[in-house]
């Protein structure tokens, strides 16, 4: 008689299939793609307020009215494409939000200029290698650290916007910088390399 395959112990906060398959996925997975970055930047600030379930829900919508994130073309957006931008159900309709995303696109390209990837930038405020936290409760996840508030602080200052340190924590949980999942996950340990940092 076949047995069912177990079930993989996973964080508590998926709770459908879109969450959990991009939590299986992609969430705390290292990223060094600038575009993917940059995709992340972008809807961490949207979801500035909101549930992280209402941005996956709205993801292929984003991807669809932001020229599949390409910085280059965000940052050409004028003010009657943010207009038709804020016509379309299918995206957070805040002005402020949207105008960051081209603000940011921005931002973006200057600093890619600069490091020659945004990546090679924004590692370095986890030393260019993963912090692997050991949270056993997801009371003890917090909403900011002190890399954070340093990323959020470099951010502002190079004209970002909507990179608040709480959202700087979540966008370095989402690209990997930090191992925040459980480690009772199944993904903790498919993501605590040995070199990680503790």
């Amino acid at each position: 008689m076949n047995s069912k395959p177990a079930i993989p112990i996973r964080c508590t906060w998926p709770s459908n299939d879109l969450s959990i398959r991009y939590h299986d996925e992609e969430w705390g997975t290292p990223t060094h793609n600038d575009a993917k970055l940059f995709e992340f930047l972008i809807l961490e600030g949207a979801q500035a307020g909101l549930s992280w379930d209402t941005i996956l829900k709205k993801r292929e919508n984003y991807r669809s009215a932001f020229g599949g994130f390409d910085p280059r073309k965000i940052a050409r957006y004028d003010r009657r494409k943010i207009q038709s931008l804020m016509k379309d159900s299918g995206i957070i309709r805040n002005r402020l939000k949207i105008a960051s995303a081209v603000q940011n696109a921005k931002a973006f390209l200057k600093t890619q200029e600069e490091f020659g990837s945004f990546d090679a930038y924004i590692w370095q405020f986890v030393g260019g290698s993963p912090i692997v936290n050991a949270r056993r409760t997801a009371k003890q996840v917090p909403a900011r650290t002190s890399e954070s508030d340093a990323m959020s602080k470099d951010l502002k200052k190079r004209g970002f916007s909507f990179v608040g340190t709480t959202i700087c924590y979540a966008f370095m949980q989402a690209v990997g910088m930090l191992n925040d999942h459980l480690t009772s996950c199944f993904r903790y340990a498919q993501l605590a390399p040995k070199s990680g940092r503790r």
